[in-house]
């Protein structure tokens, strides 16, 4: 017969089997701690896990972007060189009024302006055209917008070496089709109007599809009801882009006009691949420089630091009143609709 050892506690003194606990009003208060320090914790993260999160954008654009634009404008009030950067000598406003002195930034002043213009008009109205067709129900529409965006994808120093080779004066296809209608040889490179239209023709050619996928956005937004209304009126197809569509799409307008206009400005890649010379003069007459050139030439060709900080500052200060123009338009326009 086997022996039963039993396990059981021995009695405490008030007579109990199980050992003491705490009182019941004591868990509850632990729980109230416990509760309220994860409280506080879930507080703190409510209010500085968003600033956490955005706080790389501006690490980087205090690194990048502000530093940069305040020791520019530092550094247009001195004459300083690029070999010494560190060696600044006083000079006031004296860059700006030697560049406003200078023949050579209101050649690539003109000429920013003219590349613009030809540039900006053609792309808008073929960006209007294509989305205007895009938005029908055509059969492959997806693969269709999907290759609007492939010019807006390549490389900009490939396109501009193809263009360049298209617009070769001797051996150029461009050429060779002129001389297929009896029109002689143009000398893109060198000739200031044909270098400027084959230089704005690279801007045309990336930027046209990625214009007309955002209007091609604001188009599906204008609600069908207003194309059923003006059809019921009489009004054709042309009569409904005329006063439905283009009335919708006046503030896309306005915005592509901008964003168009600041990259004009800021031109520098296409001109610069399209120099034979391959150099930041802009052809060998100056022809087609613009104001990113320019600035370039002054900054990292001849080295100066001061001038070149006071043309990208000049260039900020256009681009502000850009934006200005903008404001005032579009709250006009609010107003007037």
């Amino acid at each position: 017969m086997t022996t039963r050892h039993d396990t059981a506690a021995p009695p405490d003194k008030e007579g109990g089997a199980a050992p003491g606990r705490p009182p019941a009003d004591a868990v509850p208060e632990v729980d109230k701690r416990r509760r309220a320090r994860l409280s506080r914790r879930w507080q703190r993260d409510m209010r500085w896990s968003p600033y956490a999160f955005v706080s790389p954008f501006f690490l980087l654009f205090l690194a990048f972007g502000l530093f940069p634009l305040i020791y520019t404008g530092w550094a247009s009030l001195h004459t300083v060189e690029m070999t010494a950067p560190t060696d600044m000598e006083w000079a006031g406003l004296r860059n700006y009024t030697r560049i406003f002195e200078d023949d050579f930034f209101w050649n690539a002043a003109k000429n920013t302006l003219t590349i613009g213009i030809i540039s900006t008009v053609p792309q808008l109205l073929m960006a209007m055209g294509i989305a205007h067709i895009l938005n029908y129900k055509l059969r492959g529409s997806t693969f269709y917008r999907v290759m609007m965006l492939a010019p807006y994808a390549t490389s900009i120093a490939a396109a501009s070496l193809v263009f360049v080779l298209l617009f070769g004066r001797d051996y150029g296809m461009i050429n060779w089709a002129l001389n297929a209608v009896g029109i002689d040889n143009i000398d893109w490179q060198n000739d200031k109007w044909a270098s400027q239209f084959a230089v704005s023709s690279i801007v045309i050619w990336r930027w046209t599809g990625y214009n007309a996928l955002i209007y091609l956005a604001a188009m599906q937004a204008i609600p069908q009801d207003l194309y059923e209304s003006a059809a019921l009126d009489g009004a054709n197809r042309w009569q409904q882009f005329i006063h439905v569509t283009l009335p919708s799409l006046r503030p896309t307008i306005l915005f592509t006009v901008v964003v168009s206009t600041i990259g004009a400005s800021q031109l520098f890649g296409e001109p610069l691949l399209f120099d034979a010379n391959k150099g930041t003069s802009g052809g060998s007459q100056h022809q087609f420089q613009t104001l990113g050139l320019y600035l370039y030439e002054q900054g990292w060709v001849n080295q100066h630091l001061g001038r070149a900080s006071a043309i990208a500052w000049t260039m900020f200060l256009i681009l502000i009143v850009v934006g200005i123009i903008n404001y005032v338009i579009s709250r006009r326009l609010r107003a007037s609709s």
